[in-house]
Parts: structure tokens; sequence; C-alpha cells
């Protein structure tokens, strides 16, 4: 069983969660989807997720549809139950992009700090960040976040916040609080 760290600032120590995360991404491109485009972002997130320890356990190529998108999230968060479901692109300012609106249909729960801190931090680098419109949020046991379509950008952005992603799942799937942990719900070695 791979073991997920976390640097404690608070409490000066590691902090481990157990399990692999099991991750599906969306890919929400009209020219990815009909082969006018080549995707580079998948190979880039596999590369990434191996080097984590992470499991990727399906990635899709969708038409910028808020039908589509959203049945591949519903598919990705309650047929498969990915822990994390990464969606890139369809979250700028053109008509055809509607990732947010697709997502904000299936999620229970948003989570504005993610999408937040992402624009925040990732502003330091290109101001355009300020125009994604990506939202974040939780179906059931999954994490949703929407990110930018450009593979760099989007892993960028997805690194921002990979670090929190360990202990959101163990509080989203009711093995993380303050039951025998530390203060910020990791389990103490």
């Amino acid at each position: 069983m791979k073991l997920f760290y976390h640097y404690s600032l608070k409490q000066k120590k590691i902090c481990y969660y157990r399990g692999v995360i099991k991750v599906s991404i969306i890919i929400a491109s009209d020219t990815r989807s009909k082969g006018v485009n080549k995707d580079e972002t998948i190979p880039a997130f596999e590369k990434f997720f191996k080097s984590a320890g992470w499991e990727l356990v399906d990635a899709s190529i969708v038409s910028d549809e808020i039908e589509e998108i959203k049945d591949k999230i519903l598919y990705y968060a309650d047929i498969l139950k990915a822990d994390l479901v990464l969606i890139s692109g369809g979250t700028g300012f053109s008509k055809r992009d509607v990732t947010p609106e697709a997502t904000r249909l299936v999620i229970e729960k948003e989570i504005p700090g993610f999408s937040e801190i992402m624009r925040v931090e990732s502003f330091k680098r290109t101001k355009i960040s300020v125009l994604s419109r990506g939202i974040s949020g939780i179906r059931g046991n999954s994490i949703i976040i929407n990110l930018p379509g450009n593979p760099q950008g989007a892993i960028e952005s997805f690194s921002i916040i990979k670090d929190i992603i360990p202990h959101g799942l163990e509080i989203l799937q009711g093995k993380g609080g303050n039951n025998g942990r530390d203060s910020e719900g990791f389990k103490q070695n």
C-alpha cells in the first residue's frame, strides 16, 4: 500500500495518507475529440501520476457539450468510483466553453478554495489565469476539479493543490478528522 505524505507546518512533521488515489481524466475539447489536434494532456498527467504513485484508471476526450461532459463525470464518480475526476479544458470565455456549467449540474458541494488558489498562484506566472471560470466540487466520495485546457497550464494548476488532495479524500471518505490524528487529520507515524 502506497503512503502519501504531507508536511504539517503546525506539527513540524510528516503525516501520512494510506491508499492509492484513483484518478480519471476528461479532456473537454472539440478539436481533440475530432482528432484535429493531438491531445498532450493525458500523457503529461500519466507521467505526473506515475511519479506520485497515483493510479490513472481511465481517461476520455469529449466534445465541448454539457451533456457529454456531465455524463462522463457521472460515469467516473458514480460507476468507476474514482477518487479524483479532473476535467481539462472548456473553462474559458468562448461560447463553447461549458465545463463549469456541466460540473455544476453534478456536484453536491462546491470546493471554492481549490479553484481560487489555482487562479491566484497561476496569476503569478500568467495574468490570464484570472480568465479561468473553472470550479471544483464533491460528488459522493469523488473530488471533481476543472483545469485549464493547455497541458502545461493543467499540470501547473493541479500541482498547486496536489498535496492537499490526500487529506481532502481522507476527510471526504470518512477516514479523517481528529480521531487519533494530528490537528490536520493525517495519521501519525
